[in-house]
């Protein structure tokens, strides 16, 4: 009488195989997973996209003179202000700026939201702050529409921190920061 089929007889690979196998085919997926060549797109940011990212990082240290205009002007509005001011920074070093590190000025695209060293500060706190939602505001925006023009990690870079000039917006304005 011939024996029954073991029920752990199946076709195919065994686990010891798949595990011996398995990590090296990662291996050498994650080693070959880049372009074909010195000229692919993956090989680096492109002259458009390292622009951008320049900008924006002189746009969010921009927003951090900002910040430390009012609360130089308004020293009780500091402890509402030091987090979305530590905030900003970590934008611009995002992008590659902060401090110890700005991008090089790019004389034919002045950033708009850099405040020129006589920009004055409103004598009243609400204004000061109303001033500050502004140049969120206005930041916030610009780097809503340039969401269409650069490459899938930047724009999603972009967009969180256009997310979060938006909720500074509230916060400056509503939610009492």
């Amino acid at each position: 009488m011939p024996f029954p089929s073991s029920p752990r007889a199946l076709s195919g690979p065994r686990r010891r195989t798949l595990l011996a196998v398995g990590p090296a085919a990662l291996a050498l997926a994650g080693c070959t997973a880049g372009g074909e060549g010195p000229g692919a797109p993956e090989d680096g940011p492109s002259a458009a996209e390292r622009r951008a990212r320049a900008r924006a990082a002189r746009d969010s240290e921009g927003l951090v003179e900002r910040y430390d205009a009012v609360i130089a002007a308004h020293p009780g509005l500091a402890e509402r202000l030091r987090p979305l001011r530590e905030e900003a920074v970590r934008h611009a070093q995002a992008f590659g700026g902060g401090p110890g590190r700005k991008p090089s000025p790019s004389p034919s695209s002045p950033s708009p939201s850099a405040p020129s060293s006589a920009a004055a500060v409103p004598d009243d706190d609400k204004d000061a702050l109303a001033a500050l939602a502004a140049a969120e505001r206005e930041l916030a925006d610009r780097r809503a529409k340039t969401l269409l023009d650069v490459p899938g990690e930047l724009a999603r870079l972009l967009a969180s921190v256009a997310a979060a000039g938006a909720a500074h917006v509230y916060l400056l304005t509503e939610g009492g920061a």
